[in-house]
């Protein structure tokens, strides 16, 4: 069965369901019977991998008891099942005592989520579908899984709840690509939704891992927060199917409920990445976590003042994606930004189209790459231009990776050497910046010359083009009589 016709026959059968509302419903309804399929197909492999391994789950509560055979459970009986039975167990594995690493995974994935289908017979056909077509154990359906996740993530942002926490994957592999991760450095998305950023920086690492004791430096160095069910569970569920097999440093919570004083020198880590959710504002008392000087309720100025904090002195980078107004906006803004050029290097700014994060958003943003040791002495700014031909991105025509060519070129490596000034490219001193009162919306100076000619000239050139325009139709008027016999 193809993958479109997968998600669709799956999709098709929730329908029927009274219980099920709306596409969030279903995909959530989806991604949890996945997530089960997926953790069982793994825990066979770990049977046979890791000495010892001890499944968490009851027997009674594991996929391939309950729902493998398709003559078993369905009906009311399955639904009395999963209600009051393998519901409450699998809540109860992210606070019970004595639960493995792996039981606290399932239970930080099923601690907010919920069985939509009233309907036991349909819930049966749904579960047949995956367990017939879809084997994660084999490489090509893990790979499989990828596009279903794809797909999944298409018909979130077609519901139209996906805009705050999806990142185009030509956007996150470009920052990756130039944060250039070692393999033992941390690496944290403090917003990391449904794990986009995380799941680049792995693939770009997967070269560096040639031991199963560097696949564990990975799995330990990976860190992420969520705050929103969904986008956790498809979070979790991503960072298993590309190897990270105990994604307990995938947290399903808000990263900025906790106080920044509590955060000790062991918190600190190497690099963070991350487009944290802008233009939205925290529940009251989530300020308080943080001095006053930062205290706001802007979400995206706390996640701002989090990641400064925590990166390490000396070494720590960054790569953030904000929109427009934090470059121009005063206040707590000016703050950060003044820390950004006294104690960072802010050593890069690439300024995106508008249409990168259409439709969700049609507000410009940029992506600030800086380093925790300053002061800061230039930034430069790299307007990234539209293909040719291009008035701006969309679903048929999105940014492609291809596109960041134009940028790794200029960029001038590690080191970033050599850069030089061009239409895309201009450097700014800080002293300016400091000048401009940490305005760091500063426009491209290269200017396409246009010569505007004089009103008379212009009119007198109009005027032609008209007489020219009726001579012609004169001609063609009397090419059409001469056709016609003369005859008017």
């Amino acid at each position: 069965m193809s993958l479109t016709t997968l998600v669709k026959s799956i999709q098709d059968i929730m329908r029927k369901d009274v219980g099920v509302d709306g596409d969030a419903q279903r995909i959530s309804q989806m991604v949890w019977l996945i997530f089960l399929k997926i953790f069982d197909d793994r825990e066979q492999e770990w049977q046979v991998t890791v000495p010892g391994y001890k499944s968490p789950l009851p027997a009674s509560f594991r996929w391939s008891s309950w729902a493998r055979n398709p003559e078993g459970m369905t009906g009311e009986e399955l639904i009395t099942f999963v209600n009051n039975d393998l519901f409450p167990a699998l809540k109860r594995l992210a606070t019970a005592a004595g639960v493995s690493d792996h039981g606290r995974v399932v239970g930080s994935v099923f601690g907010d989520a919920y069985n939509y289908m009233k309907s036991g017979t349909l819930l049966r056909q749904v579960i047949n579908t995956i367990e017939e077509d879809v084997d994660f154990n084999k490489s090509g359906d893990r790979h499989l899984f990828n596009d279903i996740y794809e797909k999944i993530l298409a018909d979130l942002q077609s519901a139209g709840n996906a805009g705050e926490y999806y990142t185009p994957r030509a956007v996150t592999q470009f920052m990756v690509d130039m944060l250039d991760p070692r393999l033992g450095q941390t690496i944290l998305d403090p917003a990391c939704g449904t794990g986009g950023f995380l799941t680049c920086a792995i693939e770009y690492l997967g070269a560096q891992v040639k031991t199963a004791a560097d696949r564990l430096r990975l799995q330990d160095s990976i860190r992420g927060g969520e705050k929103k069910p969904l986008p956790h569970m498809l979070a979790i569920t991503n960072m298993m199917l590309h190897g990270i097999d105990v994604p307990t440093h995938i947290r399903h919570d808000n990263t900025l409920s906790r106080p920044l004083k509590d955060y000790g020198p062991s918190d600190r880590l190497d690099l963070i990445i991350t487009n944290p959710p802008f233009g939205g504002m925290e529940e009251d008392g989530i300020e308080n976590n943080f001095p006053r000087k930062y205290q706001t309720r802007e979400t995206a100025d706390l996640f701002m003042a989090l990641i400064m904090h925590l990166l390490k002195p000396g070494t720590g980078k960054a790569a953030v994606v904000l929109p427009d107004g934090f470059l121009f906006g005063e206040g707590v803004k000016t703050t950060l930004k003044r820390e950004l050029l006294e104690e960072f290097n802010l050593h890069t700014i690439v300024r995106l189209p508008k249409g990168v994060f259409s439709p969700y958003t049609s507000i410009a943003t940029n992506i600030l790459f800086f380093e925790k040791g300053g002061p800061t002495r230039e930034v430069w700014f790299f307007e990234h231009p539209y293909p040719e031909g291009y008035k701006s991105y969309s679903r048929s025509k999105p940014l492609t990776i291809a596109e960041f060519d134009l940028e790794k070129g200029w960029w001038g490596g590690a080191e970033r050497r050599g850069r030089q000034t061009t239409e895309q490219a201009w450097k700014v001193t800080a002293s300016e910046l400091v000048e401009r009162n940490y305005n760091l919306d500063c426009k491209n100076p290269h200017e396409v010359k246009v010569t505007h000619r004089a009103p008379e000239e212009l009119m007198a050139e109009y005027q032609q083009i008209v007489r020219q325009l009726e001579a012609a139709q004169q001609a063609l008027k009397a090419e059409l009589l001469a056709c016609l016999g003369g005859k008017a």
